[in-house]
């Protein structure tokens, strides 16, 4: 890349960035759902972590609850890319419910990974964020074998049968650095603990760090599109700012931005979290080019080309139509 000398102001926009594969599943689910059997059509928490996705799809007749409890029996329910325990299925099985998993196979990698260990009377280490749903969905298959890790300060208060039987898995959403680091952590604590068979932290996680780690080191100023619950777009900012910006900002929308945060800037990284549609990027685009920021280059250091099919209890209704 160029050296920090630019002639104009200008935009390095990252790429990958926004929708990944996972995302882009879930909320073609719920669009499809909508189409095959009309609204309304109830979804298990947010489908992604992005305020004006879930916005748009409430407008086209899908209502988003909380818990399986609030949809009426015999409805169809949606989970969510962030993936449910097995509680969650049994409730919406006693409830009669229609259900649609629109869990990221990603996710579900890290459910089977986690059946799989404590099966095998492994304690598993959860690296990852209290409260945060996809957490709440792995560790709820295996209560008993599961403590979570939640960052360095964490580490000491873990304690274990058995050390040697020991293994760590991790929420997908993470900086990979921190995860790297936390790692590095337990295993001085831990030294035979063990790597789980391929790494959690999801490709479009890795990649859209890996291209904001290259943006952030030519750019004062680093605008990541996102929303505030979305891990993945949080974890931008931060290694925005590891990695050279002056400064990072989460934005939902082009309107967030503040005219003082552009001011003596000449470069501007933006990028957007995997759950973020491409116009609210556009839009930022056109919010810069109103200041003077209309040298727009993209930089793209991975090539991204996953795909997932549709949920197959939708699938096997859309071939049936």
């Amino acid at each position: 890349m160029e050296p920090k000398t630019p002639t104009s102001r200008r935009v390095l926009v990252a790429k990958p960035r926004g929708y990944c594969a996972g995302v882009d599943r879930a909320v073609v689910a719920v669009e499809k759902a909508l189409e095959q059997y009309g609204a309304p059509i109830y979804v298990r928490k947010q489908i992604v972590h992005n305020t004006h996705v879930v916005k748009t799809l409430e407008a086209r007749g899908a209502i988003f609850v909380e818990e399986t409890e609030e949809v009426p029996e015999g409805e169809i329910v949606v989970f969510s890319a962030h993936g449910v325990s097995p509680a969650v299925h049994e409730e919406a099985k006693n409830r009669q419910l229609r259900t649609i998993d629109a869990t990221c196979p990603l996710v579900t990698k890290v459910h089977n990974e986690a059946k799989r260990f404590a099966g095998q009377d492994y304690d598993i280490l959860l690296i990852g964020h209290e409260g945060h749903e996809e957490v709440e969905g792995t560790a709820g298959e295996a209560p008993d074998h599961i403590q979570l890790v939640d960052g360095l300060d964490s580490v000491d208060q873990i304690q274990v049968k058995d050390p040697s039987r020991l293994v760590w898995l991790s929420q997908t959403t993470l900086s990979v650095d921190e995860t790297v680091e936390t790692v590095a952590r337990l295993k001085e604590r831990f030294p035979t603990l063990l790597d789980p068979p391929s790494d959690d932290i999801c490709y479009a996680t890795q990649n859209r760090q890996v291209a904001v780690k290259e943006i952030a080191a030519e750019s004062q100023l680093v605008i990541v599109v996102g929303s505030e619950n979305s891990s993945n777009s949080k974890r931008l900012v931060e290694v925005a700012k590891d990695y050279g910006a002056d400064a990072s900002y989460l934005v939902d929308y082009a309107s967030d931005i503040r005219d003082e945060w552009l001011e003596g800037v000449e470069t501007v990284g933006v990028t957007s979290g995997a759950s973020v549609p491409e116009e609210l990027v556009e839009e930022v685009l056109v919010r810069l080019a109103k200041h003077g920021f209309d040298d727009v280059r993209e930089v793209q250091p991975v090539d991204e080309r996953m795909r997932f099919a549709l949920p197959h209890e939708l699938r096997k209704d859309l071939r049936a139509s």
